[in-house]
């Protein structure tokens, strides 16, 4: 090869240019070339890490490596029970890519370790990083390049329409939705896998330059820090109530029956390894709470339990209407928990018509503080927060108080700075009206 063609070789930019920038408000360049579709990542489909020896070699790799790690994580949603990671992917300049499968190689600690003081490149972070600390990989630094396209007005945030949009490149998303604790892996999912962090720290730079010359990089990062400052969230209460179909269940005697049959499901699918969807839907949960069923035969006859449901099954599954049948009144599920924060906004009107006023009129100033910004309104501010501020406000509105009103409900600086003025015209024009 010439040199120039080593160059087009080793990089994966465009050559007419470098990566396409195009924010919301700019329309595409008509003389840019067509997409170019990547295929093959660059030193070929990596291996599969699957041994404490062959880790070993990953760590030393990625500890002599160099500058942004890019990091991917692959779940088995809807096939398996919980969210745990059946394959990471790295990549780093000097380390090149690597596919670690973390339930054959263990705990990957030594690895996250290694990189921990480097700056994690992900996408749509939020996703990854619980299954990720839960096999010992925790950043200190994030680049979250989903996040950086939404702060930069970028209209499509996926990461083949981002790696399309400011790289010129077209990934293959066919493989999002598979079954990744299959094994095997299949060689078009291992080839899938390394091209999603093939381009990642490309398209994070790409992204930085955007964002610096918007103006928003100082966002983004304030963005980051807190995703990695976040805690883990808190195990939810009665995850039972939050069953689909849920609203059709009235009756406490019916909410016993929900229960009893998720909490069945729940503990076979755990011991299963499996989907919990795939044990028994959410429909025939609720199905069998409203029905109440005297005994098997009219369990088989409501929609989920029949077909494949064999006597065994359905057994179980009259043994958990059966316990909640029997349980005394005291130990019957309540309402629920009362809710926190205020009462959903097509209520306020009737409730209080004042605060209603005050979250139109603030609601109407964030969206045009968005559209100037070019970003998502729930980017600018949550719209949670916007209530939570227009319902209880200060007692005495000034910037200083809706300021710090803002920062009480987790708002990063930048947005207090830029709502602050928005929310306080809203809360001061409806007190003086």
């Amino acid at each position: 090869m010439t040199d120039s063609q080593d160059t087009a070789a080793d990089s994966p930019l465009r050559t007419d240019g470098g990566p396409r920038q195009q924010p919301l408000s700019q329309p595409p360049d008509e003389e840019t070339r067509e997409p170019v579709p990547l295929l093959e990542p660059r030193e070929g489909i990596p291996p599969v890490t699957a041994s404490p020896e062959e880790l070993a070699e990953v760590v030393a790799r990625f500890a002599a490596g160099t500058g942004p790690v890019a990091v991917d994580a692959e779940r088995a949603s809807g096939y398996r029970y919980g969210q745990r990671a059946y394959l990471v992917q790295l990549r780093r300049a000097g380390a090149g890519s690597v596919l670690v499968d973390p339930v054959a190689c263990g705990d990957l600690t030594p690895l996250g370790d290694v990189i921990a003081n480097a700056e994690w490149v992900l996408h749509a972070a939020t996703q990854d990083l619980p299954c990720l600390r839960d096999i010992g990989m925790v950043p200190t630094r994030i680049f979250d390049t989903e996040l950086a396209g939404r702060l930069a007005g970028y209209p499509r945030v996926g990461l083949g329409a981002m790696v399309e949009n400011v790289l010129g490149f077209v990934l293959e998303k066919g493989h999002s939705a598979v079954d990744w604790s299959t094994r095997p892996l299949p060689e078009p999912w291992l080839r899938y896998a390394a091209l999603d962090v093939e381009l990642l720290v490309d398209l994070r730079d790409a992204l930085e330059a955007d964002l610096e010359g918007q103006g928003k990089l100082d966002w983004a990062r304030q963005e980051f820090e807190a995703i990695v400052a976040a805690p883990p969230p808190p195990p939810r209460k009665d995850p039972w109530r939050r069953t689909s179909g849920m609203h059709k269940v009235r009756r406490r005697r019916q909410m016993a029956v929900v229960r009893e049959l998720w909490l069945t499901r729940d503990r076979i699918a755990q011991r299963r390894d499996i989907s919990p969807g795939k044990v028994l839907g959410d429909a025939a949960i609720v199905e069998a709470a409203l029905a109440l069923p005297a005994d098997t035969q009219a369990l088989g006859r409501l929609p989920g339990f029949g077909g494949r449901t064999g006597r065994r099954q359905l057994e179980q599954w009259q043994a958990a209407v059966d316990r909640a049948k029997a349980l005394p009144d005291s130990r019957l599920p309540g309402p629920g928990a009362p809710v926190t924060g205020p009462p959903p906004p097509r209520a306020w009107a009737d409730k209080d018509p004042a605060a209603a006023a005050r979250l139109s009129a603030a609601r109407a100033g964030v969206s045009a503080l968005a559209e100037r910004l070019g970003m998502p309104q729930e980017n600018v501010m949550t719209p949670d927060t916007v209530r939570r501020v227009c319902w209880e406000p200060p007692a005495a509105p000034s910037s200083e108080a809706v300021a710090a009103a803002l920062a009480s409900h987790g708002a990063r600086d930048w947005q207090v700075e830029l709502v602050t003025p928005v929310l306080l015209d809203a809360l001061t024009a409806q007190g003086d009206s």
